[in-house]
């Protein structure tokens, strides 16, 4: 769809449904700024840049500032993020691996190249921290993983030159979107059941009541006449949440379980107040 592509592998990440959301961005033929408060890989926002459908400014925030610093770092000095993930690649190795995990670097390009190999070589491309907030996924098994994809990179650098980066929960999307922005929600899915959750990306988590938080928010915006699209898994408590809202089925892949025979296609929901 676009040569611009997330330079993070995250878990639930959004590459797999872009036609079907920007099939939805596109019927609004236009909107003012694009705001994105869980921007985990950023599939959805470089999608929309490649193809020249964002014009008014973009705010890309989350509360998980490894990620932001990532992003940041790519903004700021590309071509340094380059060379230490260069550097991370020769190195490779379960050893170098869990030396880098314990590290925390002083610079913010040192510590995006960190989050950036951390993330190419982890298990399952997953973030997630434990109660200290430390990243505390194993190595995963990958037999020659992409550490430095320099072109995608430098693109994403180019998308991000003019991109305003916050560290800040979702909410603060009240103070900032505007009649008309475009808002996209795509936060930690409610679990389909009590064993696959995967919503520790940042210290604290994410639970049913932030969730209810999030759905207020959401209501919110679109009584301020505010374009909001938002993503999650299809249960009972996110039909209840958004029933007074355009719910779409949609189905996608699930690689993210232990079980095997698990993995498939399942059915998520995309909720428009357009």
């Amino acid at each position: 769809m676009s040569e611009y592509r997330p330079f993070l592998k995250w878990a639930g990440g959004k590459r797999q449904l872009l036609p079907e959301l920007v099939g939805h961005v596109r019927r609004l033929r236009s909107f003012g700024a694009y705001h994105e408060p869980f921007v985990g890989g950023g599939a959805l926002f470089f999608a929309l840049f490649g193809l020249g459908a964002i014009r008014n400014g973009v705010v890309l925030s989350d509360v998980n500032s490894r990620l932001i610093e990532a992003y940041e770092g790519v903004a700021r000095d590309v071509e340094e993020v380059i060379e230490l993930l260069r550097h991370h690649a020769k190195k490779h190795s379960p050893e170098h691996f869990y030396a880098i995990r314990r590290q925390v670097p002083e610079s913010v390009v040192e510590r995006a190249a960190r989050i950036i190999y951390l993330n190419r070589t982890c298990f399952n491309g997953l973030y997630r921290e434990n109660s200290r907030g430390e990243f505390n996924v194993p190595l995963g098994r990958y037999a020659n993983p992409s550490i430095c994809d320099e072109a995608t990179l430098r693109r994403a650098a180019a998308a991000l030159s003019s991109v305003t980066l916050a560290i800040r929960p979702f909410e603060a999307v009240l103070e900032m979107a505007r009649p008309r922005d475009l808002v996209y929600f795509d936060p930690p899915y409610v679990p389909l059941s009590r064993t696959s959750s995967f919503t520790a990306y940042a210290q604290g988590g994410f639970a049913m009541p932030d969730q209810e938080r999030l759905a207020r928010v959401f209501a919110e915006l679109a009584s301020r006449r505010v374009f909001v699209m938002l993503s999650n898994s299809k249960t009972d408590s996110v039909v209840g949440l958004y029933g007074r809202f355009p719910i779409h089925t949609v189905l996608a892949s699930r690689a993210v379980n232990s079980n095997a025979e698990r993995r498939g296609k399942i059915e998520e929901v995309i909720v428009t107040n357009f």
